[in-house]
């Protein structure tokens, strides 16, 4: 796509927001997440729209679309690793090369859809998910109790934890760290925006 690096922030920028939110930022929010003004980002925001890689209407706050047929360059990018074969965790075996391929994107696929979000912080650890963790989320806007859940509060916050109904119409978030305390919110103040379904660990980092 023929758009300067600046404008690619964006559009990656939109498309993150909506992952995880489930619609469009407002261009306050975009600002404020690139650390840029308003005005700037109506500039940016403009240029797209002539380029024909994103459309907006005129009088709605939450209407940013990317429409561009392309993917951007991030999802563009091979999923797939070579699978060697089994390794034991026990007695010792031999470990075979069998050429194959483990593709991450069928491994983890959803007809809800997929994405990743980089846990931050140690308010999961109890349940092995550490500080710059990747846990892979299935979209969902509902859950069953005792899974790990991406739930966005009407602050604005989103947070990791799990999930339990609790009675009186609220919903307690439990950390998996006995340091912390749960959190417990009215029904209609939390929604679910996804359930984890894997977890990625990097040891380069």
């Amino acid at each position: 796509m023929n758009i300067t690096p600046r404008q690619l922030d964006v559009l990656v920028a939109i498309r993150n927001y909506r992952h995880l939110h489930g619609y469009s930022p407002t261009m306050q929010e975009l600002a404020d997440q690139l650390g840029t003004s308003k005005v700037t980002i109506f500039e940016h925001v403009g240029a797209l729209e002539k380029k024909r890689v994103l459309r907006r209407s005129k009088h709605k706050a939450r209407s940013l679309q990317i429409i561009a047929e392309e993917l951007l360059p991030d999802e563009n990018r091979t999923t797939k690793l070579p699978l060697l074969g089994n390794i034991a965790a026990g007695s010792p075996i031999e470990a075979i090369e069998n050429r194959e391929e483990i593709d991450l994107e069928q491994l983890f696929a959803s007809r809800q859809g997929v994405y990743v979000l980089r846990v931050r912080g140690e308010s999961m650890i109890e349940d092995h998910l550490c500080d710059g963790d990747y846990v892979v989320i299935e979209r969902r806007d509902t859950a069953r109790n005792g899974e790990q859940v991406v739930a966005l509060l009407d602050s604005g916050e989103a947070t990791l934890k799990r999930f339990y109904r609790e009675s009186g119409g609220k919903i307690r978030l439990q950390p998996a760290n006995h340091t912390m305390e749960p959190r417990i919110v009215d029904a209609h103040r939390c929604r679910i925006q996804g359930v984890v379904i894997g977890v990625l660990r990097s040891y380069n980092n």
